[in-house]
């Protein structure tokens, strides 16, 4: 049960991550992947060398997975996680139990001094303290770890827990309601509702659809048809005058020759009905 809980904090852990901004020379604190060393660079929220996170009394860089250590006199870099704490009281940080001075950005980079001016005042991008963002990352972890006790009390015992922890059980309600837990069957069994809804509304939609297209495509085609048969009537009839007026006489209908006219003879009718011998022989003496 505890795993549900661990997992959930580690990823608030990177959500908790802050710049660290200068109030003096508007520049950001970042660490260099390199060396260790401490650099002034433009604030760039992209920028995991950038990105600080509040650890216990530890300053965490994000790109680096080091934390802000004091090296020497007054020269300060990135080492490993544990080795100096910081104090954090109204923008400026010191060195837990030692009189080194505070964290002050200079032209070369960061440094210790005893100056409390805007030069050892380090803010996040919105202009808030560092050390509001300590508060709020020791308030998520006391919630984190209320939720754990919790957890646990409610597997063994509950007043375990409370003795534990050393808070009342009016602190511990308020913390649970933080991390409360609601059954989610009704808003399951809704959604599901509504999806069946939609399935049934999408395949009517679709038949309806395919059953238009349908009488769609057969209309069309009938159009087609019905326009090809007429153009081919027209073109038909259109062409009748001219067979007729081009097609040889039929040898029934061919008027017969006359009777007394001979092989061979050319005759003429005329418009007035008559019909001559174009070539008459002249009788014989």
């Amino acid at each position: 049960m505890k795993f549900f809980w661990i997992v959930p904090f580690f990823l608030l852990q990177d959500a908790e991550a802050f710049l660290m901004k200068n109030a003096k020379v508007k520049l950001c604190l970042a660490a260099s992947p390199m060396n260790g060393n401490l650099l002034l660079e433009d604030c760039d929220p992209e920028s995991d060398f950038q990105d600080w996170s509040w650890q216990g009394h530890s300053l965490m860089n994000q790109g680096t997975r080091s934390c802000l250590a004091v090296v020497g006199a007054n020269s300060v870099q990135t080492s490993v996680c544990g080795s100096t704490s910081w104090d954090c009281s109204d923008s400026l940080l010191s060195p837990l139990g030692s009189s080194q001075g505070y964290l002050v950005a200079n032209r070369k980079g960061v440094a210790l001094n005893d100056v409390r001016g805007l030069k050892a005042q380090w803010q996040d991008v919105a202009e808030r303290s560092v050390c509001e963002e300590k508060a709020a990352g020791a308030k998520q972890d006391r919630y984190f770890l209320a939720a754990l006790a919790s957890t646990h009390g409610y597997e063994h015992t509950a007043g375990s827990t409370t003795l534990a922890l050393g808070i009342d059980q009016e602190e511990l309600e308020e913390l649970l309601w933080f991390f409360r837990r609601e059954d989610p069957s009704a808003w399951n069994y809704s959604i599901l509702a509504l999806l069946f809804v939609a399935l049934i509304l999408g395949l009517l939609l679709l038949a309806i659809n395919v059953a238009r297209n349908r009488k769609r495509k057969i209309h069309v085609f009938q159009e087609a048809a019905e326009a090809a048969q007429q153009a081919e009537l027209e073109a038909n009839q259109a062409l009748m005058p001219v067979q007729q007026e081009y097609s040889p006489a039929e040898p029934g209908k061919q008027e017969p020759l006359p009777q007394d006219q001979k092989a061979g003879e050319v005759v003429v009718q005329w418009k007035d009905g008559t019909i001559t011998s174009l070539y008459t022989e002249r009788s014989e003496d």
